[in-house]
């Protein structure tokens, strides 16, 4: 199983989503729920994990052990391989591959892989742990979706912000 994960921040809580497929191509999960996490940590710059990687945690923890984990981020922030939230959930999971798919450039990240999307001029930057970078790019490559953003990062994404909506939609389909 692949875990697509993402969270959502308000004030004073988070939502805490996971979408998991099957196959690299899916174009549905097999499975989505979401968790609300509260209290969370406040936003620290440089230090990103310490918010997110107990929220992430306690999604998963719901979840089977997945094959890989992709991630709306960086597993390393540098070209020296500083670990960023990818590599710390790598650790706190004993060693699942994970992939970080972020939509922004991060700064100095022009070591991440390029990944240009159909229907897009703006890339995604693609780094990975537990993993060859070759064999994650061709398994992002192979990612159900016309645009952008793959369908199931996108589902992960809609999960997080609006988990009440999602699931109604997902129900009635």
């Amino acid at each position: 199983m692949i875990a697509f994960v993402d969270v959502h921040y308000r004030e004073t809580d988070a939502t805490a989503a996971c979408v998991l497929a099957d196959r690299w191509d899916a174009s549905a999960p097999v499975d989505a729920w979401s968790c609300l996490v509260s209290p969370i940590a406040p936003y620290e710059p440089g230090a990103f994990f310490k918010r997110e990687l107990p929220c992430l945690l306690e999604v998963l923890r719901r979840a089977p052990t997945p094959g890989c984990v992709v991630i709306d981020g960086y597993v390393w922030l540098d070209a020296q391989r500083t670990p960023g939230l990818g590599a710390r959930l790598h650790e706190a999971l004993g060693g699942v591959p994970v992939i970080g798919l972020a939509k922004t450039a991060w700064k100095g990240s022009d070591f991440a892989v390029r990944v240009a999307r159909p229907g897009s001029v703006k890339p995604l930057f693609l780094t990975c742990i537990g993993v060859d970078e070759a064999a994650a790019l061709a398994d992002v490559a192979t990612l159900h979706g016309a645009h952008r953003l793959p369908t199931l990062v996108k589902a992960v994404d809609g999960l997080a912000r609006r988990p009440r909506q999602w699931s109604a939609v997902v129900e009635s389909s």
